[in-house]
Parts: C-alpha cells; structure tokens; sequence
C-alpha cells in the first residue's frame, strides 16, 4: 500500500499518532497537521496537495544536484545489487568507501588525505570531537582538551553535537553538556559591531574573542576552535574578511588545532568544492555531510588533516569509535556519482562566477531596498535577508523572531519554500539554480515581503 491509498488529512492523523519530528513543537504541529511533501523535480517540490514550490533551501542545505537525478538512484540501486552492505570492522572494506576517500583527498585542501565516515553531521562532529582529544593524548598532553566554538553556532543535535554548538536552548534542554567546551562572541557585524566600527576592525575583534579565551584558559590547555565558515542554522553570518586569517594565525600562535565544520559549506555552495579553498582557511580537519550525496543518501565524512592523522597511526593504538554505517557502500556510492555528477555539469564554476554573483545581485537590487529588510548578505548560493521593524534603527518586531514566521509563511503559500531563523529569512538553494531561477525567487519573495509587511504593520 501507497501514500496514494491515503487522504491528507488521514496521514496528518497517522503521522501525529506515531512520529515525533525533529525541531518542532509537538502540540502545535498536532493542532495544525503536517505539510506533506510527495515528491519532487530539478529545483521544485510538491505537496500531496499538488502545489508547487520553489526549494530555497535544496531540502534542508544539501540537494545540491536537484531532485529527480535518475543517475543517483541507478548507482543506490546497482550497489545495492551488488553488495548491499558490509562493515568497515575487523580489517574489512569495501570497495565504494575506498574509492569515494580517494577522491574526496584529492579535491579538499592538499594537506588533507584521510576520511572517517559517519551518517550524519551529527556524528561527523562527535568523530572531531573524539580524534582532537584523543591526538592531544597521543601527543603527550592529555591537558590540552578545551574547545572553543562560538554562540548561535550550531553544529549537530547529539550530546557532543549539541554541546559544541552555541544555542542555548539546546543547552537547556540537554541538561549537562560535554564539559571543557566554551562559547564566544560569533562574527556577526550587524547586530554585534560598534557605532563606526568598520567591517576589518570588527573581524579583528570578533577573532579576538578566540585569542581571549585561549589566555584565560591558557594555551597549554586548549585543544581547539571550532567554527562554520558561514554559520549556516545560526542565520547564514558570514564574516568580514579580516575573521578568519586572525583566527587561523591565532590558532599556530597557540598550538590549538582548527576544526572547520562545513557540514553545510562543503561540496560547492561557495563557489569552491570546500569554503576553506574560498576564504584560504587551512584548518586540521573538516567536517561535512549533507551535500556529499546530495541528501540522496545519508553519510558523513570527516576529512582529516596530516598532522592528525600522522599520530594517529603511527602512536594512536586502537581508536575505539565508529558507527554501524561507516563506509556504508551504497551511500558512498552515490556520493561517488553525486560528485561526478558536480564535476561534470561544472556546478562549482557556475557558482563562482554565474550564479552566485547573479543571485547577490538580486537580494541587493530587488530585496535590500524593501522596507523590512535591514540587510542583505549573501555567499555563492547562500543568502539571508533581516526582517526589521526600521531599517535606520534596526528596531525589530516583538516578539524577536516573529516577523521572520510570518514572512516564511507568506512565501510558502506563494510557491516559495524559506526557512526563519530568528529574525532572519536563509536561503540555501540547489546549485542547478539558473538566473530564470534566481528571477522567479526574487519575484516570490518581495511579493512575500509585501504581503507580510501589511500583516505586520496592522498588528502595530
């Protein structure tokens, strides 16, 4: 039997009968029932309803190559055929794993060769976790294991996950995080810099806030910062150019090792196949997942650099950690494709010098000039658009982040899907994005604007 059997309003019931969603605030969605998404084509999904939305958001920052890519399903399925399954425990592999590391070490950072794989970002960042303490041990000074992340950053929603990241909300809901993690101010200039602080002077102080906390922990006790290049689920904050070239030297000064989480930046979004090639990051490993298959499958990698690999083979022993799926063959079977897939259609290329500079050009020229919008910012095909109250004093709507929910929802009934993330509208569309694309979001989202503006407006 087929969702085909059911009517809308008969799988709302089942689904509020039995499944518990991620994020989400479970009586509410009771009392309003599920959006039900039946499938989906190139840029586009659709509900059970019939309508018709333009993604912004490639499902949840991961369908870089589109929906309906019949070559992803053929490599699942003839994988699946073949070998469906095998671990990566007691000296085994499989083939798909091996080949999928080998090219993933030659299209990230040079000094980057070796993977380790999970499911999920989730899991990704518990592997970083883990490694970065475990090769301070290994080096002699099992002292040197605080982290430094950021406030707002997030960084998955396990235990490790959680705590790593900066909301507070899930801090308050995990109820004991990891210990020996700390938070600092995030890069965000519009919201944090000072009156006349310049966007250079703001980066400095903002990667002062890492040199800081190394001092007061002092060096020989910290193991690393952790940082998005743009934090993502955070509102799309991306900071200035000065940031991360302070941070990065900040780190050497210190002997701290620089954990880079591109779970969402990673596999093209940025004009680059990672954002560390775009923004000269070098850091000792790097977090991904999500757009390495395209959301086709799940799976994880994180990348490792040589320094930390180096020890871990040659003085690390046996490193108690992995997952059931770790190399599971399918996935990385169609992340296999999934990447030739990038490579072919020269998707990189067009976000570096198509698309993405043509899709900052319309939040600047059709979207910034409204009068909720407070700012707009973007990198390649990454954007978010401040809902203010004032645009000259940044005033927002009370309660802060209510706005945003009214202008998503406006753009959902309009065919435009959006995420809200605080007062902020993020945007994170497919790479087959085209300028006709582009045009058709701009259309919709002014038109949500508008709309939201009279509700807001009314409301006082």
């Amino acid at each position: 039997m087929t969702y085909q059997n059911f009517s809308l309003s008969q799988l709302q019931a089942i689904d509020n009968a039995h499944h518990l969603h991620p994020f989400t605030d479970h009586k509410d969605l009771r009392g309003t029932g599920a959006r039900m998404i039946t499938h989906a084509n190139g840029p586009f999904i659709y509900d059970s309803e019939g309508k018709e939305l333009l993604d912004g958001m490639a499902g949840l920052w991961c369908v870089n190559v589109g929906y309906g890519r019949n070559e992803l399903a053929e490599a699942a399925y003839s994988q699946m055929k073949e070998l469906p399954y095998y671990n990566s425990f007691f000296r085994c592999s499989t083939p798909t794993p091996v080949l999928l590391a080998k090219k993933l070490a030659e299209i990230a950072p040079k000094h980057i060769n070796q993977v380790f794989y999970g499911s999920s970002g989730s899991e990704s960042n518990d592997t970083a976790l883990r490694l970065v303490r475990h090769y301070w041990v290994l080096e002699g000074k099992p002292q040197k294991n605080r982290i430094i992340s950021r406030e707002m950053a997030y960084h998955g929603s396990t235990v490790a996950g959680s705590s790593l990241g900066g909301m507070s909300g899930m801090h308050e809901q995990l109820g004991g995080a990891v210990p020996n993690i700390v938070h600092v101010m995030m890069p965000y200039a519009y919201e944090l810099a000072e009156p006349g602080e310049s966007d250079h002077d703001f980066g400095l102080r903002a990667a002062k806030a890492v040199e800081d906390a190394i001092l007061e922990a002092r060096p020989d006790n910290v193991a690393a910062f952790i940082g998005e290049p743009i934090q993502g689920a955070g509102g799309v904050k991306i900071p200035p150019a000065s940031y991360w070239p302070e941070v990065q030297r900040i780190c050497r000064k210190y002997d701290v090792l620089l954990m880079l989480d591109e779970v969402i930046t990673g596999y093209g979004r940025t004009g680059e196949w990672f954002a560390a090639q775009s923004m000269g990051i070098e850091p000792d490993m790097i977090t991904t997942a999500k757009a390495l298959t395209s959301g086709y499958q799940p799976l994880s990698a994180l990348l490792v650099g040589d320094r930390i690999a180096n020890t871990l083979v040659e003085k690390g022993g046996e490193f108690n950690h992995g997952y059931t799926y770790s190399g599971h063959p399918v996935c990385c079977a169609v992340a296999l494709k999934n990447l030739e897939i990038i490579e072919q259609e020269g998707l990189i290329e067009r976000v570096r010098t198509d698309t993405g500079p043509y899709f900052a050009q319309m939040l600047k020229e059709r979207v910034s000039s409204h009068p909720l919008v407070g700012e707009v910012r973007s990198f390649g095909l990454m954007g978010a658009i401040e809902i203010v109250k004032d645009k000259a004093t940044r005033e927002r709507f009370e309660p802060v982040g209510s706005a945003a929910v009214v202008v998503r929802d406006h753009a959902i009934a309009n065919g435009m899907m959006m995420r809200a993330t605080g007062d902020s509208m993020i945007l994170s569309p497919p790479l087959i994005w085209t300028r006709e694309t582009i045009d058709m979001a701009g259309e919709r989202i002014v038109k949500a604007l508008d709309l939201a503006e009279a509700d807001l407006r009314k409301a006082g």
